[in-house]
């Protein structure tokens, strides 16, 4: 037998389908597995609000950190195209922040946005803000500090749509540019289609990391939350940022309800699934390969 596909197996396919089993169960690590049937399910769809909260603040980090990453990543690529002096330094800049480990990132995040005693808000009391946002520490602005955290990394998404963008033909924008175009028209009619396949793969892969949301909200949550015990600093403040894969290790490895951790995975299984799926049905009337929808 194949070494890949063993290590498949043992790797991937076993922890799948012992999840699978697992979901089905009450099982806390510790005692032999019960077979309750679907009441995790039940349990999770009708009597834990936790749940729908954690779906909703990962349903908004998804739409607005993945949209405004892919507008950012876009933006930045298109002033880095731009023929100038010093561009290769410029690009490397831009890209650095996305070599920083994520938990050391959302460290350092967690000082500069501090509403006492951190640069921005020192800055925008200087510039006459009378009440800066709290970030990290009030529900209304905590999960905007995360996308600012996450706009400050956009580096990868940036070098991708560079590629994209410096492999757009310039025949085309001359061509465009000789009917009578302005650069709103360049941009919508030329740009946009030439780069459609990498705003898809953008897209695809943004969803995807989206949904498994964890490292930069749990260590923003704990870091913020000061003294508070395991249970209440995950999502903190007020569960603005009990995003659903942070509620889940919360549910696995600090309650160890492993069966009911196992059904949340499984449901975040199939939304991801779903959402992919409609998005790469979707992708059939705005993604163009070689001049031709997809």
């Amino acid at each position: 037998m194949s070494p890949w596909i063993v290590g498949f197996s043992v790797f991937i396919v076993y922890p799948m389908v012992s999840s699978l089993y697992f979901s089905f169960t009450k099982y806390d690590l510790l005692s032999q597995p019960v077979f309750i049937g679907l009441e995790n399910f039940r349990f999770m769809f009708t009597s834990d609000p936790n749940f729908w909260q954690s779906v909703r603040n990962t349903l908004w980090i998804v739409a607005v950190g993945v949209s405004l990453r892919i507008v950012f990543g876009i933006l930045t690529a298109m002033v880095l195209t731009w023929p100038k002096r010093g561009v290769k330094v410029y690009r490397t800049i831009f890209f650095l922040p996305t070599m920083a480990p994520p938990v050391a990132a959302a460290i350092a995040f967690v000082f500069v946005l501090n509403p006492k005693i951190g640069p921005v808000n020192q800055l925008l009391s200087a510039l006459g803000m009378k009440d800066p946002p709290l970030w990290f520490y009030s529900p209304g602005s905590a999960k905007w500090g995360l996308v600012l955290l996450g706009l400050w990394g956009v580096g990868d998404a940036m070098i991708i749509f560079l590629a994209g963008l410096l492999d757009v033909p310039r025949q085309l924008y001359e061509a465009a540019e000789i009917e009578g175009a302005g650069p709103w028209q360049r941009f919508r009619f030329v740009t946009l289609p030439m780069i459609s396949p990498v705003i898809f793969f953008n897209l695809v892969m943004g969803v995807i990391s989206g949904f498994q949301y964890f490292t930069q909200a749990y260590v923003a949550s704990v870091a913020t939350s000061g003294n508070r015990v395991a249970t209440q600093a995950l999502g903190y403040p007020q569960g603005s940022m009990l995003f659903y894969s942070v509620y889940l290790y919360q549910q696995g490895f600090t309650y160890f309800r492993m069966g009911y951790a196992s059904a949340m995975a499984w449901v975040l299984f199939v939304i991801t699934m779903a959402c992919t799926a409609l998005i790469f049905r979707t992708s059939r009337g705005w993604v163009h390969y070689g001049g031709a929808l997809r």
